[in-house]
């Protein structure tokens, strides 16, 4: 069998990724940031890796138990594999993340869904990338507290086979099959992904399907056409997490009062990535569609506004880029073109609940369905050019400058009347009329890397970013008490003005004294930042530009080897988050308040020894400081600590097995803590969970 050709080819997708997961070494290579292979050292932002080797041997059971291992970073567990995500930000729903998938965003930015990372296979992954902070001239919308790149596995050069199974407490069970081989010019790789839980609280389980299929094609040694099809269903019992009062926090945690909420969910995408190399220039083409369905009845509305709803949206996209190298000082350039076309719509019916008990602790026994409150299609339209181009002034210095521009338009069409649908006296829906709305921006962004000395990496950026709302944002707005209020809801939400978001930042990465390291400094701002603001006591929520805010930190990561047996890993970020301007009305002004859900101590330390050869054993603690629960700053979460264990030992080149004790200590924790109803209310984390697997390679 010949690879010669094929192994040229793969060269070009830049697919592959460093040994190691400390983001601080030297010679690692990020795909993220130009959309092809760079050394990290003269990438001037922070970005954070998580090789393919530490997916497989930490096998996480959500994304929340390995992202952490990035300085800065945070997911929280809702329900099932939902999520939020902290980066930068607080931890939040918030659209301020773009999630891709080798490069190509898993969602048009008209549709963002704050849990996309249940649409990826992420146990299947062959790496993931975090670039912490606003994303590069390569990315426009959405890229403002982060970009996430989860990456395929590449295609092995000979026949390969592989099963995982793993058993679990609460009646957890997953399969992870996988096969690829190379014949010739052409690599394939299948990794499918089947699990189930009982859920540990009650009315939580769910199921899930999902996984990659991936097609490399050489062509001549020059070019790749790189094929991915990817999938995922997902059906649950959510109880989006499902807050309790703090007495059934403490002494019952398994309730639920939310049992009748669900969600089902279908995510496709398909991609074809052609790349041709001829001597000094590149040429890239990626032509994709997705398709995004899901149906929701959301638990976090229960008490204000109880609906069921089906939204659906597809998308027909082309990626395009160019890339010069010029013999002058190292110059690049780089020129592209990305376009988006999603068209979705949205059915939504309100619903009749039955309630046993109130305020905060009130329970959700039974629905029926009511009548249809939006009924609308709504096309999205992305075109958005840019232009990349790096240089070395001197052998030490590594300058970089992009602009991107974008220009997104949204065309509405609400296929109910006008004005405002009475669902009681006291709760209805407005309807504004067909619209078109459109928004430009253009984003420059600048950079600086320096070697001080060949151990020693200096870096500063300057990004402006931006976030245009997203469809929900705009055409659902928030319920209004009265037919008049609700339509007054229905016009302010059309006119919500994007998020505007400026950062500084400076960094240090390097090796002192046998410690790999990474430092970064940040100040970023956004202004006409769109915020939900929960009124306190009823509940109801309403999207709103504040006036500005403010996140600035400092993040740290740092990694050694002790011995030969032992390691020592560390991801430190320390953050403030403010409402420098934030006044709602009259009589309610944040401005100056500390935003809430934002710990200012976010830590992860692993401890990692390895007795003998094959074997492996890691002690993890995470540490979340404590937070405001609610924008008054009224009430306060104390924060906690979390210890896991992680063992894997390959008893044959072919047969490994591998035990993972959540939460060691079963400490009693909280994912998340907010006041409802004037109530302070807790979402209970993971108790005390075993996992085993047996992983097998033929």
């Amino acid at each position: 069998m010949h690879h010669h050709r094929f192994l040229a080819a793969i060269s070009l997708a830049a697919a592959a990724l460093p040994a190691g997961a400390q983001d601080a070494r030297l010679g690692e290579v990020t795909v993220t940031g130009t959309r092809e292979g760079e050394l990290l050292k003269e990438t001037p932002a922070s970005i954070g890796i998580i090789d393919e080797t530490t997916i497989e041997q930490d096998n996480p059971t959500h994304p929340a138990q390995i992202m952490s291992q990035v300085p800065g970073v945070r997911v929280g567990v809702t329900n099932g594999e939902g999520h939020t995500t902290s980066i930068r930000q607080p931890l939040s729903t918030a659209p301020v993340y773009l999630f891709l998938e080798d490069g190509i965003p898993t969602r048009s930015t008209g549709f963002f869904n704050h849990n996309a990372l249940y649409e990826i296979n992420v146990p299947g992954a062959g790496g993931l990338e975090v670039v912490r902070g606003p994303g590069t001239a390569l990315y426009g919308s959405d890229a403002i507290g982060g970009v996430i790149n989860v990456l395929t596995r590449m295609p092995p050069l000979e026949r390969e086979f592989g099963l995982t199974a793993e058993l679990g407490g609460h009646g957890w069970w997953r399969l992870l099959p996988s096969a690829g081989d190379t014949v010739g010019d052409d690599g394939w790789r299948a990794d499918l992904n089947f699990t189930h839980t009982d859920g540990w609280r009650d009315a939580t389980a769910y199921d899930r399907q999902s996984g990659n299929l991936r097609w490399d094609h050489a062509i001549g040694g020059t070019a790749l056409v790189k094929t991915v099809f990817a999938f995922s269903q997902v059906d649950q019992e959510t109880g989006a997490n499902a807050p309790l009062v703090r007495a059934d926090y403490k002494d019952n945690p398994k309730r639920n009062y939310h049992a009748i909420a669900y969600r089902e969910v279908s995510a496709y995408r398909l991609s074809s990535a052609y790349e041709h190399e001829s001597g000094d220039t590149l040429l890239s083409v990626t032509p994709y569609v997705r398709h995004n369905r899901m149906e929701l009845l959301p638990s976090f509305a229960l008490s204000f506004d109880p609906t069921l709803y089906t939204t659906e949206n597809q998308s027909f996209g082309l990626l395009t880029k160019w890339r010069k190298d010029l013999p002058w000082k190292r110059a690049r350039l780089i020129a592209g073109l990305d376009i988006d076309y999603s068209p979705g719509a949205r059915e939504e019916n309100s619903i009749d609940v039955t309630v046993i008990g109130t305020g905060a602790s009130r329970v959700y026994t039974d629905y029926s369905l009511g009548a249809r409150v939006y009924d609308y299609d709504v096309d999205f339209l992305g075109t958005s050019p840019y232009l990349h181009g790096e240089f070395s002034p001197t052998e030490r210095t590594r300058v970089s400058a992009g602009l991107r521009y974008d220009h997104l338009r949204y065309d509405y069409d609400n296929r109910l009347a006008d004005g405002a649908i009475g669902v009681s006296p006291t709760r209805f829906y407005g309807h504004a009329a067909d619209a078109e709305r459109s928004y430009s921006h253009l984003s420059p962004k600048l950079g600086i890397t320096y070697a001080l000395r060949e151990d020693t990496h200096l870096f500063a950026a300057y990004n402006r970013a931006f976030r245009a709302p997203s469809e929900s944002q705009l055409f659902r707005p928030s319920t209004g008490t009265t037919a008049a209020l609700a339509q007054a809801n229905a016009q302010s939400a059309l006119r919500l003005e994007p998020v505007k978001a400026d950062q500084i930042e400076v960094g240090m990465r390097g090796n002192l004294h046998r410690f790999d390291y990474e430092l970064s400094v940040y100040q970023l701002t956004k202004k006409d930042d769109i915020l939900s603001y929960r009124d306190p006591v009823t509940n109801v929520t309403q999207s709103l530009n504040a006036g500005e805010t403010s996140h600035r930190g400092v993040e740290l990561g740092l990694g050694r080897a002790l011995t030969d047996q032992f390691r020592v890993d560390v991801a430190f970020s320390y953050a403030e988050h403010f409402y420098e301007e934030w006044v709602v009305s009259g009589s309610t002004d944040y401005s100056g308040n500390e935003m809430e859900a934002a710990p200012r101590r976010i830590a992860n330390t692993r401890l990692t020894w390895l007795p003998v050869e094959g074997a492996r054993v890691q002690f993890e603690w995470l540490n979340l400081g404590s937070y405001w629960m609610n924008q008054a700053n009224s009430a306060r979460y104390k924060g906690h600590d979390v210890y896991n264990l992680r063992g894997n030992w390959a008893m044959t080149s072919g047969l490994s097995v591998y035990a993972n004790l959540h939460n060691l200590l079963d400490d009693r924790y909280a994912e998340s803590a907010s006041v409802s109803s004037g109530t302070e209310v807790f979402s209970p984390g993971l108790p005390r969970t075993l996992y085993v697997g047996v992983e097998a390679k033929w």
